[in-house]
């Protein structure tokens, strides 16, 4: 029986969209290939306890070195001699330059190569050294969406055709809730009734700082979950909602409660956050900007990452008109509708086919 290693070794802390991306096949793909055997790859350790359904339900094998660690390199290598997989699926940025067996690499974007003063030197080099030699080797490339293809075919010297285009999913559980769940949601929260959500993180292409500028001048405040005391260092006012964390089970309760989310990246390889407010009923004001147009559609409103007026203009015209809303609300329920799990794990599965008959 073919044996297949999935690296889960990101997956830590508060789950990002890369760390779903690993655990939504792994959880996944056992029951779509009975004919595979497979294995988790985790970091020293282990996955977290709190992952719920989203646990793998195959065999977890540690690797000795962290995630992007210095000792990575030879630990990974180490790891696959070990396990003799047929193949190997990097669901992240990490590609084993030592280990020289099947390999498909997931490349999500190219944001560290495209804004090196955000990640160092080190980081652009480990794309140069690593990443780019070892994918040119590798028996098949995914990314999400045709932005990435792009710019990660462009960064790294790839044939753009190389990269087949796999859409990420939206999780059956993120569905609109009853006005019940969220009247217990806000009071256990301490959310009013009515507010703008903003998530992502204090990194400067999450371009969260526009949101902080133009928050006093929305009609409700913002509440924001991008890691603990981004509030103060993203300079929102007093008014923000901040919110350190949030269960996975909760998740589509902030979207479904919250009257737009507020997504102003400047670049994004997919932008998961956007498809998970929709399917919540929750509309979304995106920013013209990486892959948010192509993943957004016409289900959203797009505007300019720098035209804070416009942001402004947007989210008051969402606040005060219910029925325009409405309509946004329809339209992203039908779009979040096209992206499902279980079609990414399907489709990444046939390229695992493809690649242990290559």
């Amino acid at each position: 029986m073919p044996k297949v290693v999935i690296d889960l070794r990101m997956v830590r802390g508060r789950l990002h969209g890369i760390s779903r991306y690993a655990l939504e096949l792994s959880r996944r793909l056992p029951a779509l290939a009975p004919d595979l055997e497979f294995i988790g790859l985790a970091s020293p350790d282990g996955l977290p306890d709190d992952l719920g359904p989203l646990t793998p339900s195959f065999p977890i094998t540690r690797c000795r070195a962290h995630f992007l660690s210095p000792f990575e390199q030879p630990a990974l290598a180490l790891s696959l001699g070990q396990a003799k997989p047929d193949l190997f699926h990097a669901t992240s940025f990490s590609l084993p330059a030592l280990w020289p067996g099947r390999l498909v690499a997931t490349l999500h974007d190219a944001n560290h190569l495209a804004m090196p003063e955000q990640y160092g030197p080190g980081r652009v080099t480990y794309y140069r050294v690593v990443v780019g030699p070892r994918a040119k080797r590798a028996r098949a490339l995914v990314t999400d969406s045709e932005f990435s293809r792009e710019e990660v075919a462009r960064h790294l010297g790839l044939n753009p055709y190389k990269l087949q285009i796999i859409p990420l999913g939206v999780d059956a559980r993120f569905t609109p809730p009853t006005q019940g769940e969220l009247a217990e949601f806000r009071r256990r929260r301490g959310l009013p009734e009515r507010y703008f959500a903003a998530v992502g993180s204090t990194k400067a292409h999450k371009n969260l700082e526009l949101i902080a500028d133009l928050a006093p001048a929305l009609p409700a405040p913002v509440a924001l979950l991008a890691g603990r005391d981004a509030k103060a260092e993203l300079g929102f006012p007093d008014s923000t909602l901040e919110l350190a964390n949030l269960s996975e089970e909760e998740m589509p309760l902030f979207y479904g409660g919250a009257t737009a989310l507020l997504l102003p990246s400047r670049y994004e390889g997919f932008g998961l956050p956007a498809l998970e407010a929709m399917a919540s009923g929750c509309p979304v004001i995106a920013a013209r900007a990486g892959s948010l147009p192509e993943v957004v559609g016409e289900a959203g409103v797009l505007a300019r990452p720098d035209d804070a007026n416009a942001w402004r203009e947007e989210a008051t015209a969402l606040f005060r008109d219910e029925r325009h809303r409405r309509a946004l609300v329809e339209k992203g329920l039908e779009r979040a509708g096209r992206f499902t799990w279980d079609a990414c794990a399907q489709q990444t599965l046939a390229v695992y086919r493809r690649a242990l008959e290559a």
